[in-house]
């Protein structure tokens, strides 16, 4: 447990705090254990989860689609699914992180479980699609969770890229709200049996140290990171960024300075980030990403 010393002195800190574990305890539950990864079977109409798909030569591997905390299978992309569809992919998402009695809102759950989850979906969408590899789209959680899967429960040997957009791949310091923490005795507490998925995103949790531990990357998968410098909620927003073989660190800013997505919109509605994801998916035929991305 952190150590406990005094509160802040200031009413904006102790205001800002008490909102964040509002929002934790309305989504708590009695328990945390994750249910079952399941195919989004009410995907709307447009061609994603399509399980009779196969992939085609031009795009060989299942993109799978993994999606951020507080989101779902289906919300998170219903902008980069038919994106990538339109492209020829066959396209997956999942649900992981469930809560009891917490509908619509995922990746609460303890992330090392919710890595097992992303496990079963990629051996269905392989044994469905006959690919010996898939490709991991994620955002948020989803661009950092995969990396479990990758280093301890055999991803690497089934996954070709992995590409995060606005990934926590070193947690985060939530705008510095976390160094609050040791200032409200139970604080910790609530985080960690409540909803152990936002806990373990806690930049130096053990989730994090451990995950992190023995280096960024695993040999075989090419890893690409998208981020803005505007992310208000993975902060500081360098710490996305991997370091290893076959990494490519990309900001937005740098593709396109007038570009002021934030954590949210980079990831459901960024057509430049979107670029980038493509030419990740097939860095044989990439081109460059510019502002006139957006329109592409």
């Amino acid at each position: 447990m952190l150590p406990w010393t005094r509160a802040p002195r200031t009413p904006r800190a102790r205001r800002t705090l008490a909102a964040l574990l509002l929002a934790v305890a309305a989504f708590a539950a009695p328990t945390a254990t994750a249910t079952a990864a399941t195919p989004a079977a009410t995907a709307p109409s447009r061609g994603w989860n399509d399980y009779s798909c196969k992939p085609s030569v031009a795009h060989p591997r299942p993109v799978v689609l993994v999606h951020g905390t507080f989101g779902n299978s289906i919300d998170n992309w219903l902008v980069l699914a038919p994106y990538l569809v339109n492209r020829g992919y066959c396209v997956y998402s999942l649900d992981y992180g469930q809560l009891p009695g917490v509908p619509f809102f995922n990746g609460l759950g303890p992330i090392d479980k919710s890595a097992g989850q992303l496990a079963t979906f990629v051996d269905q969408v392989l044994a469905a699609t006959g690919a010996p590899k898939a490709d991991i789209v994620g955002h948020s959680q989803g661009g950092m969770m995969p990396n479990y899967y990758l280093k301890f429960l055999g991803g690497a040997a089934k996954v070709n890229a992995m590409i995060g957009l606005a990934p926590d791949n070193h947690g985060t310091t939530l705008l510095g709200l976390t160094k609050l923490l040791p200032y409200f005795p139970g604080a910790e507490d609530l985080l960690n049996a409540g909803t152990p998925g936002l806990a373990d995103q806690v930049a130096g949790s053990p989730f994090i140290t451990k995950l992190n531990a023995g280096g960024d990357t695993v040999p075989g998968v090419r890893y690409t990171v998208v981020a803005t410098k505007y992310d208000e909620v993975v902060t500081p927003y360098r710490t996305q960024f991997l370091d290893g073989p076959n990494v490519r660190n990309v900001l937005l800013q740098d593709l396109c300075p007038v570009d002021l997505s934030e954590h949210v919109a980079i990831g459901t509605v960024d057509r430049i980030a979107y670029h980038e994801v493509a030419n990740a998916l097939d860095p044989a035929h990439a081109t460059p990403t510019t502002c006139a991305s957006a329109i592409g």
